[in-house]
């Protein structure tokens, strides 16, 4: 039989219970019994010393005394329940509370005389039940006279241990009670929520990331674990369509490509494209060709990236420099499409401390996407300030922008802007997740302002190095 946590919990519950009562009838019981007994033996004890300590001083001469004693005894016998004797040394009751008792030789009188304070017994068969007896000598100047005996009932110890007892088990089971009721609101507001959650987690591995069985509505520590539970399914949905996405993605920029790979050097090939013009298409394949080899390089770095971390080789440099010298090899690509470069710099010189190689990488794509998305003859905004210690580097583009509901979304791999991705032939999608890689490593923040058909702004900030500033 499956052993579950709630299982556990009531046999563990009914073992508590059982020990609980087991220990009330085998140790507090007895405990209680000899507490009684020496409360109570303690109270007959001074009862019969007090009498003895009276009449030893003033009648001490039992048998001769003419004083009354049974009308003393009479009353202090009634007002303590008890039945009390004068006996003389030979164990002959000379006076008694009760009559009946009067006469009355007590058998075997010496053998009562032991170490205990008292005797419990009916005096062979004297008395009519089992009385505690507690017997004190009459002394009067180092002569014993007699002996004051005062018995009480032994059933009166029964019935307080017995009562005690009964309140002591009737607690017991008010708390058993109230256990019971705490067990039922732990079966309804814990057991059944965690079993929902046990469940829902079995459906998750599984795979069946669309079950929908896990609604708990609470707002304690179980329904944070069932919220945080749902928000994990979700992640792994949200992962597994990445995936998809991913997969799919990778597929589409490989495949085209390869086809037009494939197809330029088939027709090549069989002579469709004749060998006085196949340097244009020549062209066209080493295109293509480059293009696959970044997207290869792209998708290695990601990948490093996501199973070591971006691994950082920190150093000073100056960042005005560096800039600079990336701004040089888009020469090319500007002079195509008659685009210019508007640079502020707020000083000479901006030493940080980074990942110079990283950083370079930065801003080389951050200048692809701004000529690759700038109108013809459009003018692209480098800007380079300081705010305390930080260094902010801005690029700024007057193209196309970026729709509103994707701006959240173009740092996912593989994520353009346009979905028909005529555009965009040469991206891989992937520029910006590196950016956004990079720059997390760092420590440091990006940030991006767009408006459809005005442009597009990023800014992502560095640390200075202790050399700081050169003006």
């Amino acid at each position: 039989m499956k052993r579950t946590i709630y299982l556990k919990f009531i046999l563990g519950y009914f073992f508590i219970c059982a020990a609980a009562v087991l220990f009330i009838y085998y140790y507090v019981t007895p405990k209680l019994e000899e507490y009684e007994t020496q409360e109570f033996s303690s109270d007959v004890y001074k009862q019969a010393y007090s009498i003895a300590s009276n009449y030893g001083s003033t009648h001490y001469d039992i048998k001769s005394s003419d004083y009354d004693y049974s009308k003393d005894l009479r009353l202090l016998a009634y007002s303590t329940e008890t039945v009390i004797w004068l006996t003389d040394t030979d164990g002959r009751v000379q006076f008694s509370s009760n009559y009946a008792y009067l006469g009355e030789i007590i058998s075997n009188f010496s053998s009562y005389f032991g170490s205990d304070s008292y005797v419990i017994g009916d005096f062979n068969g004297l008395l009519d039940r089992d009385y505690m007896s507690v017997i004190v000598p009459v002394v009067n100047t180092y002569k014993t006279y007699g002996y004051v005996i005062v018995n009480r009932q032994h059933d009166i110890i029964t019935e307080n241990v017995t009562e005690t007892v009964a309140q002591i088990y009737l607690t017991a089971f008010i708390i058993i009670g109230l256990s019971l009721i705490l067990m039922l609101i732990v079966q309804l507001y814990v057991r059944r929520p965690i079993k929902k959650i046990s469940l829902a987690a079995k459906e998750y591995a599984k795979g069946n990331l669309d079950y929908d069985g896990l609604k708990i509505i609470s707002k304690d520590e179980i329904g944070e674990l069932a919220e945080y539970l749902k928000v994990m399914c979700d992640e792994f949905k949200n992962l597994d369509e990445r995936q998809k996405k991913f997969i799919a993605n990778v597929s589409h920029d490989f495949r085209s490509p390869l086809t037009s790979i494939k197809g330029y050097l088939e027709a090549m090939l069989d002579g469709t494209i004749p060998p006085e013009i196949s340097e244009k298409y020549i062209s066209i394949v080493l295109s293509e060709t480059e293009r696959l080899t970044k997207l290869t390089s792209s998708l290695l770095t990601l990948n490093t990236w996501d199973v070591n971390g971006a691994s950082l080789d920190l150093q000073e440099f100056d960042c005005v420099h560096m800039i600079r010298h990336t701004l040089l090899t888009f020469e090319g690509q500007c002079s195509k499409k008659k685009i210019s470069f508007d640079v502020t710099f707020g000083a000479k010189s901006y030493m940080v401390t980074a990942d110079q190689t990283k950083i370079q990488q930065v801003v080389y794509n951050l200048i692809d996407n701004a000529i690759k998305f700038s109108n013809q003859s459009s003018k692209i905004y480098v800007t380079v300030k300081d705010v305390n210690d930080k260094v902010f580097i801005s690029i700024k583009d007057t193209g196309m922008g970026i729709p509103k509901d994707s701006i959240n979304k173009i740092w996912d791999r593989f994520y353009k802007s346009d979905s028909s991705r005529g555009k965009d032939k040469a991206g891989t999608g992937l520029g910006l997740a590196i950016v956004k890689e990079v720059i997390t490593s760092h420590n440091e923040n990006i940030n991006v302002v767009s408006t459809e058909g005005v442009g597009t702004e990023f800014t992502f900030s560095l640390t200075k190095s202790k050399k700081g500033i050169l003006s």
